[in-house]
């Protein structure tokens, strides 16, 4: 279990670091709770973590209807208006989000992702919750 906003702050610096153009890097749990964030404003991480709870879901109903595989949503890339929106799955029940502008080479990117998720995946486990209580 990972305690609510746990210190994954020069984590976080690190790939935003190593890829230029992020803006804001989230740590959410799969119900779209905050757990860590990098750049942006705490409010705005909050709405993405939100956001994030819906694509996942989305992505991994989508999934299912392939005939081979386990159902399950690793990464969402998503081109917006000026830039990308990437959610990578980080754990059980964790995610990884980050939004950047236009100069983020989304291949660099999503490796990137894949090693700090490699890196911190076992520390990004988020039990299930029930009327806000962990379960």
């Amino acid at each position: 279990m990972i305690q609510q906003r746990a210190n994954f702050d020069w984590m976080l610096k690190e790939l935003a670091d190593g890829v230029p153009g992020v803006e804001m890097i989230v740590v959410l749990s799969a119900d779209g709770l905050r757990i860590a964030r990098y750049g942006g404003e705490p409010d705005a991480a909050d709405r993405v973590a939100a956001a994030c709870a819906g694509v996942q879901s989305l992505a991994a109903a989508v999934a299912q209807e392939l005939p081979h595989g386990d159902g399950e949503m690793k990464m969402v890339l998503i081109e917006i208006d000026e830039g990308y929106f990437y959610l990578m799955a980080a754990g059980a029940n964790a995610y990884l989000a980050v939004l950047s502008d236009m100069t983020c080479e989304p291949g660099r990117m999503g490796g990137m992702m894949r090693d700090l998720v490699v890196r911190i995946g076992a520390h990004l486990t988020s039990p299930p919750r029930r009327n806000g209580q962990t379960v």
